[in-house]
């Protein structure tokens, strides 16, 4: 089964995501980080990253891996901590927003989820990735709650350079950044992790049976 999780950045996403596979045993595919793991590849590689078709080349020749204890590689390197860095915060809405580039890595994406069981998040997973998702979910929040999530995870961002960061993250994502029509909404704005892992893991179960 293939749980989708969409949603903005600082909704939950990851951390939900992440304590869900845990409780079911499931893979957890964090997309993201496979944006962020081609950006920062073609930062080390000095390559212009307005260049749509050349990026789409580079995430082609060197497929991104995660493993199940959520190490992401690419091109033989274990990139894990290096794309948190705050550059790459700024730079992966530029590299994920050109279309040969998407358009590989929900390739690489769907070969990832065809392995297994597995929760997968992101912004267009219940949509376009795994449109055949058996349980889908959108999370969102009130986006000062977003941006105070934020800065907890990224304390050497300052508040100000967050919230405008979120709110071009938000921009360039609108046209993908919408929920599937069959998928559950979730306001997390009020809701600790616990919860709203456990209210997904009810509609798992539900499902499986």
């Amino acid at each position: 089964m293939i749980v989708a999780i969409d949603g903005p950045a600082g909704a939950g996403k990851s951390t939900v995501a992440r304590h869900l596979a845990e409780r079911l045993g499931f893979r957890y595919l964090d997309t993201g980080a496979m944006y962020r793991a081609v950006t920062w590849l073609a930062v080390e590689r000095s390559l212009e990253l307005e260049d749509g078709p050349l990026l789409g080349r580079l995430a082609e020749e060197h497929p991104v891996d995660l493993d199940e204890e959520g190490r992401v590689t690419i091109a033989e390197t274990d990139v894990t901590e290096a794309i948190r860095r705050a550059e790459i915060d700024r730079l992966v809405p530029v590299v994920a927003r050109h279309p040969e580039v998407r358009q590989v890595m929900r390739r690489r994406q769907r070969v990832l989820a065809d392995l297994g069981n597995a929760v997968i998040e992101g912004r267009d997973i219940g949509t376009v990735v795994a449109p055949d998702a058996g349980v889908k979910i959108y999370l969102n929040a009130d986006p000062d709650v977003r941006a105070q999530r934020r800065q907890a995870e990224r304390p050497d961002i300052g508040g100000d350079a967050l919230a405008t960061d979120l709110r071009l993250r938000d921009e360039s994502d609108a046209a993908r950044m919408r929920p599937a029509d069959d998928a559950e909404r979730i306001d997390t704005t009020a809701l600790d992790v616990e919860d709203v892992v456990r209210r997904i893991e009810f509609l798992v179960r539900a499902r499986v049976g």
